[in-house]
């Protein structure tokens, strides 16, 4: 079975693929290659790509999926820094924090890259290191956030999330000369957390395996969703007196300031999904007559 031809592709550039670890490019010959899973379907077209000193293929195929139905109830996510993500049953999800688990040992090789004298071969060494080291931070955090967004959307048909704006809330604090920023310092390193979590990735990885089991994700405004009491509806600023500790000033209601975010976005989720409804009801009646 080693060396049973799985496809052959005739048009320019030519591969030939085996069912192990073995293919065949046109331009380079015979090629061995990690097969991280098995090839399923009829072969469109092969990327080779060499990042950071590694080279990479990847297989794209076309086969028929039966389609999904989405299991599971419907469940809010708070995001935040302390917990990378907060359900609204309760559960969270600790974060990675990948950058800043390396952050020293980045900043040492940047450092000794710094006092190497630019595209020498030291140099060139130096810049290799920065760089695998730059790749599997991001590897690690991409693999946390495909482990997390497969579980919530295996078991879960309707997910609600925030839409943030990532871009403003991690702008630079620094300002211009006439009007000088304040606390540059904390904003800096709140900016290097929030792109830390990589919140924007996680929310595109959950749309696409929802979309993938049949579920559906639906992005809401997040206005007072941690400012909002879950059991009368009070609003108030002085609800979240600090970072992780909610209580409503009017009665008294405890909780995890993340947990109460989640069950506000599942609410708000939930009525922006039934005003879609009541609009789509109300056109269809209206084209009807």
């Amino acid at each position: 079975m080693r060396w049973s031809k799985v496809r052959v592709l005739h048009d320019p550039p030519r591969y030939t693929f085996f069912l192990v670890d073995l293919f065949h490019y046109s331009f380079v010959g015979w090629v061995r290659y990690r097969n991280s899973r098995h090839v399923i379907g009829s072969i469109n077209n092969v990327t080779i790509s060499h990042k950071c000193g590694k080279w990479y293929v990847a297989i794209q195929t076309e086969y028929d999926v039966e389609p999904s139905i989405p299991l599971g109830n419907e469940v809010g996510i708070d995001m935040g820094i302390t917990r990378f993500a907060t359900l609204s049953n309760g559960q969270y999800f600790e974060p990675i924090n990948s950058f800043k688990t390396a952050q020293r040992q980045l900043a040492k090789l940047q450092c000794q890259m710094s006092h190497k004298t630019p595209l020498s071969h030291n140099w060139k060494k130096a810049k290799n290191k920065v760089s695998r080291l730059h790749s599997r931070i991001a590897n690690i955090r991409r693999h946390y956030l495909h482990q997390i967004s497969a579980q919530i959307s295996k078991n879960h048909a309707i997910v609600y999330v925030e839409d943030l704006q990532v871009g403003h809330m991690s702008k630079s604090a620094k300002g211009d000369m006439t009007h000088p920023g304040k606390r540059v310092k904390q904003k800096s390193g709140l900016n290097r957390s929030i792109l830390d979590q990589s919140w924007y990735e996680f929310r595109r990885q959950l749309d696409y395996k929802l979309l993938w089991r049949g579920g559906h994700l639906v992005a809401v405004n997040p206005k007072n969703t941690s400012r909002t009491c879950p059991k009368y509806g009070h609003i108030s600023a002085q609800n979240r007196q600090t970072q992780s500790n909610f209580e409503c000033v009017a009665c008294g209601y405890k909780l995890n300031a993340d947990e109460v975010g989640a069950i506000n976005i599942l609410r708000a989720g939930r009525a922006r999904l039934a005003c879609e409804v009541n609009d789509a009801v109300r056109s269809s009646a209206t084209g009807t007559h």
